[in-house]
């Protein structure tokens, strides 16, 4: 694999997901008690020993820098090649929307690299793949492009690329959808090909009017290339909603999703923080949940994450909910299918309830 680039595309639309990211990126969300959503896709490319890693930033980049910063915690702090941050184009050529602009400015990065294929890919998914697989495949057919997909299990609603295939993988009709239904495949938005195949397709479709890079440069033009599908037969989720963001959350707490994407040869890693271990005092009750370091336990927790620092006090009852850093949940609580950002502070006897497909949101700084 030193011989891909890998490509993380950051600039997500964000309109269904909005309470999480006023004030960061949709990568950068915190996700299973310690880890953010870009550490998915960043792990897989480094598992797959993909040593050269460009980072497409979005608009709103602080908390992507400061989580990744110089790419140590995932082995990329090197001299040669390892993570680079390609920065979105100056205000005064904003009047184009969409990503492709992004990428044609960072053309000469592309050019100048030594691999000859490039894995362009989205943070915002959750998943443990191995890219090498995909490479050999892509190999093997003769594909101008490879895209990975998953056939779906249960309906689920959003911007879906839904593909078609024949017997041999060959890719027959793609394109954007509402709405995905049991067997549907759908892509995972990681798409291989030669470095020659995207430098041109940026270049041809930027000059000729295009603002997206998937609608204007892969589905339009499909029919001028030989696309295949890679099926990938594991755990997917897709964060581009609240609910989907909730949902992708409470998966993690069945033991066969965490051990799939946690417990396998090819670990996730994230940014370190030395914390101590969690605390359960005399009084704590925990049920099917995932604490992380440093929480302090006194009352009881059921189906719920908790990420680092998080204090539940005596007399509190949390269930299938999400508490997200350094939030202090105090005395006689309860709270039920919600969702707390960072640094949440639930004062004494407050009852919070959402929906179970519909949870509550109280934003980072809040105090309630």
């Amino acid at each position: 694999m030193k011989t891909v680039m890998g490509i993380i595309n950051l600039q997500e639309d964000n309109s269904l997901i909005r309470d999480l990211t006023s004030r960061r990126a949709v990568e950068s969300i915190p996700f299973a008690g310690r880890y953010r959503l870009i550490d998915f896709t960043l792990s897989s490319m480094v598992n797959s020993s993909i040593s050269c890693v460009g980072i497409m930033l979005p608009d709103k980049p602080r908390s992507v820098l400061d989580h990744l910063r110089s790419g140590k915690d995932w082995d990329l702090a090197r001299r040669h090649d390892g993570l680079f941050y390609l920065p979105a184009p100056q205000q005064e050529d904003m009047n184009r929307k969409g990503d492709l602009k992004n990428f044609y400015h960072n053309l000469d990065f592309f050019e100048h690299s030594s691999q000859r294929y490039v894995l362009l890919t989205s943070g915002s998914f959750v998943y443990n793949v191995d890219f090498s697989q995909l490479l050999r495949f892509h190999q093997n057919t003769n594909a101008d492009i490879t895209v990975i997909y998953n056939t779906a299990s249960e309906e689920a609603h959003g911007k879906n690329v839904v593909i078609e295939t024949a017997e041999n993988g060959l890719v027959t009709d793609i394109a954007e959808k509402p709405a995905v239904y049991d067997g549907t495949q759908v892509s995972t938005n990681v798409y291989l090909m030669e470095k020659r195949i995207f430098v041109e397709m940026i270049r041809y479709t930027y000059e000729h009017g295009g603002q997206d890079f998937l609608i204007d440069g892969i589905i339009r033009r499909a029919a001028e290339y030989n696309i295949y599908g890679f099926e990938h037969d594991g755990y997917v989720a897709h964060v581009d909603s609240t609910a989907a963001y909730y949902k992708a959350n409470m998966d993690i707490l069945q033991p066969e999703v965490w051990e799939e994407l946690f417990m396998g040869q090819h670990p996730v890693y994230t940014k370190v923080k030395d914390e101590v271990p969690v605390q359960y005092k005399e009084t704590a009750k925990v049920k099917n949940s995932l604490i992380a370091n440093g929480c302090i336990v006194r009352g009881e927790v059921e189906n719920s994450i908790l990420f680092r620092g998080v204090k539940v006090a005596e007399g509190v009852k949390i269930k299938n909910s999400i508490i997200m850093q350094k939030c202090d949940i105090q005395e006689g609580s309860l709270l039920e299918n919600v969702i707390c950002d960072k640094n949440v502070i639930i004062s004494k006897e407050k009852w919070l309830k959402g929906a179970a497909n519909y949870p509550l949101i109280v934003t980072k700084n809040v105090v309630i």
